[in-house]
């Protein structure tokens, strides 16, 4: 008679636990999202700071005080344009003093040579020695070298005075920075001393970026791949580049590697300036007119329900996705397993069935389904992910989708078109 109370006991306990878990089932409510259809895109996200295409830094060819300014900031300028002017007093007292030494060097030089004839006539007719003409030969030579010297530094003057105290621009463009004023100093661009006094750049209508891209994501950055960036100080707006080259050169910091991708944009309207920062999205993938969920929907998986009641609806659903043949050979092996695990009354010996058809790789894409990345990558490795949803009857079921490229909040899966519109759950209510 305890026996058989007990028994009742334990009998009555299990239905009431069955009853209350029924009733929990029921009082769960659910967040629901609808599949749509739009445009899809993966990115590699990194920053950046807008610079000239090319830049020239101007420095003086001579030393000397500056005398006149001709241009300033964000002037425009073309090549062989004067910018700035250096003071030439001192340079043309040099000149004339030099002048004085090239006539000096002359008329040395002509008084010799009268010399050196004379005595090429009196050595015809043996009157001096051998040596005597060679040594008014070596005269004449020597005052000829000091003559060239003597014009040659007059030249030297001349171009200082006639050139290099004329700063100009080497290119077309724009100055960008002015480092120089009337009354100032500057040092020949020999000496160590020496400083740039105008930067120029050559175009601001092609400006280029210079993006820090990680050692992770490096790969996905290619020559020619289309870029968009946007600029905290121009709220709103979206400006695309295009990839011009990887630098090879890797730069280290913390012990986190990075490489510089070079961008090409154009600024037609002049609103990207020099030293702006900007954050870049490198498009790896795109595509259009695709189903799309969110990403939490894959993610969710009831509480109602225990492993094994997950287990075999996941499993029924991974059947619609299989042939004939893989449906057997999945029955097969969950049979096997099933065998396995109460033989041995423990699922560490075995994956579960949960593990095996939740995230499995599918085990053939349908033709015309198959998803590859751009520029004839080899195709992506698709995986199954489970959708959970209420059926007609209004009970909790499952389906199992192919999902393809994601940008962290949505994901594309390949169903048939009349999933457009399907409501899934999201997540369930508290």
């Amino acid at each position: 008679m305890k026996k058989f109370s007990i028994a009742v006991l334990i009998l009555l306990a299990a239905l009431l636990s069955g009853a209350c878990s029924a009733n929990m089932a029921k009082a769960v409510s659910y967040e629901f999202t609808s599949v749509r259809r739009g445009t899809l895109e993966r990115t590699v996200s990194s920053s950046g700071t807008i610079n000239p295409v090319a830049t020239v830094r101007v420095l003086p060819r001579m030393s000397g005080k500056v005398e006149e300014v001709y241009v300033d900031y964000n002037d425009t300028v073309t090549r062989g344009q004067v910018l700035a002017q250096l003071n030439t007093d001192v340079l043309r007292l040099q000149r004339d003093q030099q002048q004085a030494s090239v006539q000096k060097a002359r008329a040395n030089y002509e008084l010799q040579l009268i010399n050196y004839r004379n005595q090429e006539a009196l050595a015809e007719r043996n009157l001096i020695s051998e040596y005597e003409l060679r040594t008014s030969r070596t005269t004449l030579n020597n005052q000829a070298a000091d003559l060239a010297v003597a014009e040659a530094n007059f030249r030297v003057i001349e171009t200082e005075i006639n050139q290099y105290a004329f700063i100009t621009s080497p290119i077309d463009g724009i100055v960008l920075d002015r480092n120089i004023n009337v009354g100032a100093t500057v040092v020949d661009s020999s000496s160590n001393n020496s400083t740039s006094i105008f930067t120029i750049a050559e175009n601001l209508r092609e400006m280029q970026i210079e993006a820090t891209v990680g050692e992770l994501d490096v790969t996905s950055v290619h020559k020619g791949q289309e870029v968009r960036f946007s600029l905290e100080s121009l709220p709103g707006r979206r400006f695309i580049g295009i990839v011009e080259t990887v630098r090879m050169i890797p730069s280290v910091s913390n012990n986190v590697v990075s490489y510089t991708v070079v961008i090409n944009v154009e600024n037609h309207d002049g609103s990207l300036l020099p030293g702006m920062t900007c954050a870049v999205d490198f498009i790896v993938e795109r595509t259009e007119d695709v189903l799309l969920v969110s990403n939490a929907a894959l993610r969710y998986q009831p509480t109602s329900l225990n492993a094994d009641m997950i287990s075999e609806m996941v499993f029924n659903a991974s059947l619609a996705n299989m042939n004939e043949e893989q449906r057997q050979a999945a029955v097969e092996a969950r049979s096997q397993s099933q065998q396995q695990r109460q033989t041995t009354q423990s699922g560490s010996s075995s994956p579960s069935i949960t593990s095996l058809m939740t995230g499995q790789r599918a085990p053939r894409a349908p033709r015309g389904q198959e998803q590859g990345t751009q520029g004839g990558r080899a195709a992506r490795v698709v995986v199954l992910r489970n959708l959970w949803f209420m059926n007609d009857s209004g009970r909790l079921d499952v389906m199992q989708v192919r999902t393809g490229i994601s940008d962290g909040s949505s994901t594309q899966i390949f169903a048939d078109d009349n999933f457009e519109g399907r409501e899934v759950i999201l997540r369930e209510r508290l």
